[in-house]
C-alpha cells in the first residue's frame, strides 16, 4: 500500500514538471510568433536610416525628384531629403568648389564629367533616365509653330537654354544637325527659366524638355519635332565623395533606380535608358 502511494506521488510530480515545461515552451512559442505575425522581424535601430540627405539635381528633375523625396521620407521615417535644383553646370561647379552634397543627378554626361574629372564622386555614375526636347508655345499656339524650322521665322520671340547647360547644348545640336540658324531673344540659365518666359508670355516659344512641357500643364502647349530624336540627353546619378550621409545617399539612389522610382520618373515623361 505504502509502495503504491509512493508511486502515485512520483507520477504526480512528473506530471507537474511536464506541465510546467509545456507551459514554458508554449510561452516561448507565443513570444516568437508574435513578431512573425507582423511580417518580417523589426529592423534593428542601428540599421535604420536617419538624418538629412542632400541631393543636387538638374532643374528638369524638379517635379519627379520632389515626389521621390517624399516617398523616401515616407519609407524611412526620421530622414529628410534636401533638394537643390539648378542648371547642371551650376550644380557641378558648386560641387567642385566644395558645396556640401551627398548625391548629384545631372542632365547630361558632360556636366557629370565636370565632377568626375575632379574625382568628386564615388564609383561610376549610372544613367537612370533619358530626356527628349520639345517646343513649348503659349497656349493655343497662335503662331502656328509645327516644326523646329518655324522657330527661325522673323518676328517670332524664341527663348533657348544657355549653350553651357544640357538643354541648351541639346537644342544647339538639333539646330546644327538641321542646318538651321536661330537667334533667340534670350538665353536662360536652366530649362525652368526658359519655360517661365513662355508661361509669362514674354516669349512665343522655347525649346525645353518634354518633361517640363508636361509639368506645365495647360500653361503652355507642346510641339514635338523630329530633330529631337537625335539630341536626347542621358541623365547620370552619382554618390559624392564628400557625402555626409553616405548610407541615406546610397538608399536614395537605390530608390531612384528601383521599379517604383522608374514609375515616378516615367509618369513625369522621362524615357527609360
Amino acid at each position: 500500500m505504502i509502495r503504491s502511494m509512493r508511486r502515485t506521488r512520483r507520477m504526480l510530480q512528473l506530471t507537474g514538471a511536464g506541465s510546467a515545461l509545456l507551459m514554458a515552451l508554449a510561452a516561448c512559442s507565443s513570444s516568437s510568433g508574435s513578431s512573425g505575425t507582423a511580417g518580417k522581424p523589426e529592423e534593428p535601430a542601428s540599421a535604420r536610416l536617419s538624418g538629412t540627405v542632400t541631393v543636387f539635381a538638374a532643374a528638369s528633375l524638379t517635379e519627379s525628384f520632389t515626389a521621390l523625396g517624399k516617398e523616401f521620407e515616407k519609407q524611412h521615417p526620421g530622414t529628410r531629403v534636401n533638394l537643390d535644383f539648378a542648371g547642371s553646370d551650376t550644380l557641378a561647379a558648386n560641387i567642385t568648389s566644395g558645396a556640401p552634397a551627398d548625391v548629384f543627378a545631372a542632365a547630361s554626361p558632360r556636366t557629370m564629367a565636370m565632377v568626375t574629372s575632379k574625382k568628386d564622386t564615388i564609383g561610376t555614375p549610372i544613367t537612370f533616365v533619358r530626356n527628349q526636347l520639345e517646343i513649348a508655345t503659349v497656349p493655343g499656339n497662335p503662331h502656328g509653330v509645327s516644326s523646329l524650322k518655324d522657330l527661325t521665322r522673323s518676328g517670332l520671340k524664341v527663348v533657348l537654354c544657355d549653350k553651357t547647360v544640357p538643354c541648351g547644348a541639346a537644342a544647339q545640336k538639333a539646330l546644327d544637325g538641321s542646318g538651321l540658324k536661330l537667334t533667340p531673344v534670350s538665353y536662360e540659365q536652366d530649362v525652368k527659366g526658359a519655360l517661365t518666359k513662355v508661361e509669362l508670355k514674354e516669349a512665343d516659344a522655347a525649346v525645353v524638355y518634354r518633361t517640363d512641357v508636361k509639368a506645365a500643364g495647360d500653361r503652355v502647349e507642346g510641339v514635338e519635332f523630329a530633330e529631337s530624336s537625335k539630341a536626347i540627353n542621358d541623365y547620370p546619378i552619382a554618390l559624392l565623395k564628400n557625402a555626409q550621409n553616405t548610407r541615406a545617399a546610397k538608399a536614395f539612389i537605390t530608390l531612384v533606380r528601383s521599379a517604383e522610382g522608374r514609375k515616378i520618373l516615367n509618369r513625369s515623361g522621362f524615357l527609360t535608358p
